[in-house]
């Protein structure tokens, strides 16, 4: 979810570069260690099966998929609701969440409200994704997380590698085609992938959840300027490789943003998402007990290039190094009028949505002007806001039976 880059991003606008700069070396980058090791195929029933899935009474398996680039991934498969019902006959679905979260998000919920298990009680096959450098994916066939070249990537590197290892171990598991689910930044790395064609042959569908393909319109109480004034040159000057809000500066930077007059991080959520209409006490606390996860810092900066430029590119290394990288001096954009037409699209918008505006979302709803008549599907809700669509309450009525139908009907 993009509520934590959000609160990245109106850090930096507040803070003045040399405050930044006296944070980050007082206080050296740290970043979690992990075992290296190839692995990949089914693993024991430990990690976010045991302790979200199988405590409901769900059967829940382990999976780890290797991307080519050398990346350990931590893939879930609830092939089954509570009541049973397996077979081959079960549509896959792959849920992919957002920044800075991992796929646990899907889960926070009761089951009778989770959309992971709702759609396992009505009768899908649910796989859920964990992005590379999250609590459950931080292992690499050579890399450590300890190095910095673990953390060389952007949302680039998880539409050609992460994305395409998943649906092709999903499709290879169940000789299915996937119905995908993606919110948030799962929905930005879907769009562009699809435009460039990629793992399209073996999607059915696409639910996106608080679209966020665009973002130059952003109104997060806390800072939707922020991006503009993004410092990208802090990545290589300090070598702050892994941004993990719970560790090293990033935690520092964090802890000094919330002390500053005027700024309540008690309601730190409805500041940076919107107003959430219809969030349980209790699931949110268990978010921000679970919550935030890392990330790349240069997947952090390609995103606030995307907030910055108000396009929709691949990473932005300067002109010259663009140059060597892509051979022209700007970053090639994503055209997502090249999503094929006929390729059925379902997505779901909030007005309280302060990350996924309106305005945005008409952007990219104009990209897809041209689609086939009955495969674009669009669902506009008033009062939701970012956080809303996988952990409110009533998402159950007013989303997810929703997208079960839409599946169903592509199915």
């Amino acid at each position: 979810m993009a509520l934590f880059f959000g609160m990245f991003l109106s850090c930096l606008r507040i803070l003045s570069l040399r405050t930044l700069v006296m944070l980050l070396l007082l206080e050296p980058n740290r970043v979690l260690g992990s075992s290296r090791g190839k692995h990949f195929g089914l693993i024991s029933t430990a990690g976010m099966c045991a302790s979200t899935v199988a405590i409901h009474g769900y059967k829940c398996q382990e999976f780890e998929v290797q991307t080519d680039d050398g990346y350990i991934l931590s893939v879930q498969r609830i092939p089954e609701g509570r009541v049973g019902g397996g077979g081959q006959n079960r549509q896959p679905v792959l849920l992919q969440h957002g920044v800075l979260v991992d796929g646990a998000t899907w889960l926070l919920s009761p089951p009778e409200q989770s959309l992971a298990t709702i759609l396992t009680d009505n009768g899908f096959d649910v796989w859920i994704s964990n992005t590379r450098g999250t609590r459950y994916s931080r292992r690499h066939v050579t890399l450590d997380p300890n190095d910095p070249e673990y953390w060389n990537w952007s949302w680039d590197e998880l539409i050609v590698h992460d994305l395409p290892a998943v649906i092709d171990f999903i499709f290879k598991q169940t000789g299915q085609k996937i119905h995908y689910v993606g919110h948030s930044m799962g929905t930005l790395i879907a769009l562009a992938s699809f435009s460039e064609g990629r793992q399209i042959d073996k999607v059915k569908s696409a639910a996106l959840l608080s679209p966020i393909a665009y973002l130059s319109h952003m109104t997060t109480a806390l800072g939707d300027v922020a991006a503009r004034a993004f410092v990208g040159e802090i990545t290589t000057i300090f070598g702050l490789a892994e941004f993990n809000p719970k560790s090293g500066p990033v935690n520092k930077l964090l802890k000094f943003f919330c002390a500053q007059p005027g700024v309540n991080c008690y309601d730190l959520m409805t500041a940076i998402t919107g107003k959430n209409c219809c969030l349980n006490s209790s699931t949110v606390e268990i978010f921000l007990n679970d919550e935030p996860q890392p990330t790349s810092t240069k997947n952090m900066v390609h995103l606030a290039q995307t907030v910055r430029d108000g396009t929709l590119s691949k990473y932005d290394y300067g002109s010259n190094y663009n140059l060597a990288h892509y051979g022209e001096p700007r970053p090639p954009k994503y055209n997502l009028g090249d999503i094929p037409r006929d390729f059925p699209l379902f997505l779901s918008y909030g007005g309280k949505d302060a990350l996924s505006d309106g305005k945005d979302v008409e952007t990219l709803l104009d990209y897809l002007k041209f689609h086939d008549v009955g495969k674009l599907h669009v669902q506009y809700i008033k009062n939701y806001a970012h956080a809303d669509f996988i952990m409110g309450v009533n998402a159950k009525d007013l989303v997810y039976n929703q997208v079960i139908s839409f599946f169903r009907n592509y199915g």
